[in-house]
């Protein structure tokens, strides 16, 4: 679980991330939940988006998303969402 001290410095750290998972009319599809997954192994803090024809808000998909991989949700803004997950070995945000 997250502080909120925490959670405002991985947010200030995700303002430069490009979104790289985008949620779309089909919602948290396990090919989305794989994404996330080799993303989060491979930058630990993450930007998703959802796309406006989906059924899910951009928070319902950051939960499914965190529940599903593991993550710990950190923001939920408009459309897009953050999630972070630290490497199991060498992780490289220290928070």
């Amino acid at each position: 679980m997250l502080t909120s001290k925490q959670r405002a410095a991985l947010k200030s750290m995700a303002n430069s991330l490009d979104t790289i998972l985008y949620i779309g009319k089909s919602g948290v599809t396990d090919n989305v939940v794989m994404q996330a997954d080799e993303a989060l192994l491979a930058r630990e803090l993450i930007k998703g988006s959802v796309q406006q024809n989906a059924p899910l808000t951009a928070k319902e998909a950051m939960d499914e998303l965190a529940q599903a991989t593991g993550a710990e949700p950190v923001a939920a803004t408009g459309r897009k969402f953050v999630l972070y997950r630290p490497r199991p070995e060498n992780p490289t945000i220290r928070i």
